[in-house]
């Protein structure tokens, strides 16, 4: 008979299902883990409550360590103030003789084995004991450090069984100098294990009520609001669009926390929805744009046969015409690349400034009769840009100036946008200056967000925020330098 046939019905089986899957555990031993893994507290507050614990015992130790000295010390001044005392009776006798019965008698009352008592330098032996096995520690009452104090009562705890004490002080009850006596440390150690396990379990706990009365301070303070957090979080993880948690009532760093987090998750919620409308908005434009580039095809083709006509006034606006009609059309081929990244590089090239401004102006609807372009700009000054991109953010500045202009009630339609330029630190600083109403306040740290207008309620509110990035394309920046009822001046900023 094999080893396995000799095995119990039981054991075989439980032997052949090892053997069929050695690597799986026992499945009390993978539900034993389970079952631990979910009682588990999470990982802040088992810390807290480690922290707690520790601090607990950091808190019995130091009330134990002192209370042990104190112990120790009071315990020899018992014994010194019965040496004391019997030393006393002893000098009371004739000539200072005392009969042996009699001395053993006194010391066993003191608990002590010898006397000494000192004055002016003198020391006189009054009780007197056997000889010592071993030479006793000096302990000096009268002058110890603290630290000495408080290493001596381990001393006593971890010392020789037959280890004595030498102890000295000054006298109470008598005249003199000292007195001394010699003590066994046996008594001072029973009575020293005693005192510091009765203090060192009422010191746990008094420290463990302490303890957990703080943890759960923490607990209800601190650990569940940031229960409540992490839940939040988690359910705005899991559905950004669900309902707001109500916003906290408390107004310590925990209350500020909470109200933070929902006015952040609330702006995420606005986030994600305005990226949900471009979304529909690119699709749409997507649809339109296919329409859009066969109708500017036939308008170039009308263009291109108006350009055979013999018409003066066709002459002189075909020009105008056929620009218009090539910016649009470049638009409309970048339209889908800039709605899925952005804005395409920019093609750089020296050119005349005042060139461009006029073709902005031009483009921007600015007339000599209602709202007027003022140059103010250097003979020949040139920028290194993408006429195409130049022409786009000029126009925006220009044709916001204007309608500001127009929709003020008390201009009539009259106004002027000065156009300035200079070089400053290595850039072409070009500045835009209407002497319109101004943007309102409320508008003016939000002009270059998307879909935020500078006031007019057709406005789409996207003209500032592509010329910002277009400049930002060119390694420059476009900045408003002041708003106010005497205008408005925006600055472009160009690499030279």
């Amino acid at each position: 008979m094999t080893e396995r046939e000799a095995l119990p019905p039981s054991t075989a089986a439980a032997t052949m299902a090892a053997d069929a899957s050695p690597a799986q555990p026992p499945a009390r031993w993978a539900a034993w883990r389970e079952r631990l893994r979910l009682r588990a507290p999470d990982g802040l507050s088992s810390r807290l409550l480690l922290l707690t614990a520790a601090f607990t015992l950091a808190v019995a130790a130091l009330i134990i360590v002192p209370s042990a000295a104190s112990f120790q010390e009071r315990w020899l001044m018992d014994r010194l103030q019965a040496a004391e005392l019997a030393s006393v009776g002893v000098e009371a006798l004739p000539y200072s003789a005392v009969e042996d019965a009699t001395a053993e008698q006194l010391l066993s009352i003191g608990g002590v084995q010898s006397v000494v008592v000192g004055e002016q330098g003198v020391r006189r032996l009054l009780l007197q004991a056997p000889n010592l096995p071993r030479a006793p520690d000096l302990i000096d009452l009268r002058r110890r450090s603290l630290g000495a104090r408080l290493l001596d009562p381990w001393k006593t705890l971890f010392g020789h069984p037959d280890r004595s004490l030498r102890v000295q002080a000054t006298p109470r009850y008598r005249s003199g100098d000292l007195i001394e006596i010699l003590a066994p440390a046996q008594p001072l150690k029973k009575e020293l294990e005693t005192f510091l396990v009765n203090s060192l379990i009422m010191s746990l706990l008094i420290a463990a009520v302490a303890g957990g009365l703080l943890y759960a301070a923490l607990s209800f303070l601190v650990l569940q609001p940031l229960r409540r957090v992490t839940r939040s979080i988690e359910r705005f993880a899991a559905n950004p669009e669900g309902p707001a948690q109500p916003p906290s009532a408390r107004h310590d760093e925990i209350g500020r926390v909470e109200r933070e987090l929902a006015r952040m998750q609330e702006e995420v919620r606005q986030s994600l929805r305005s990226r949900a409308r471009l979304a529909a908005l690119g699709e749409a434009v997507a649809k339109i744009n296919h329409d859009l580039r066969n109708m500017l095809t036939s308008a170039q083709m009308a263009s291109e046969r108006l350009s055979t006509s013999s018409d003066p006034l066709v002459a002189t606006a075909l020009p105008r015409l056929e620009r218009a009609l090539g910016r649009a059309s470049t638009l409309a081929r970048n339209v889908l690349a800039y709605g899925k990244t952005e804005e395409p590089a920019p093609q750089r090239q020296k050119m005349l400034l005042a060139r461009a401004v006029a073709a902005a102006a031009e483009d921007a609807g600015l007339e000599p009769d209602g709202v007027r372009l003022v140059r103010d700009l250097p003979a020949r000054f040139a920028v290194n840009a993408d006429p195409d991109q130049l022409h786009r953010i000029l126009v925006n500045l220009m044709r916001n100036a204007r309608q500001a202009i127009e929709d003020a009630p008390d201009r009539h339609g009259k106004g002027a946008i000065t156009v300035s330029a200079e070089t400053r630190d290595g850039m072409a600083a070009i500045g835009v200056r209407d002497d319109g109403p101004g943007i309102p306040p409320r508008l003016a740290g939000r002009l270059f967000e998307p879909f935020v207008s500078g006031g007019r309620a057709d406005g789409t509110g996207l003209g500032l925020t592509i010329s910002r990035e277009l400049a930002a394309n060119h390694g420059g920046a476009l900045v408003l330098l002041d708003t106010g009822p005497q205008g408005t001046s925006f600055e472009l900023r160009l690499p030279h």
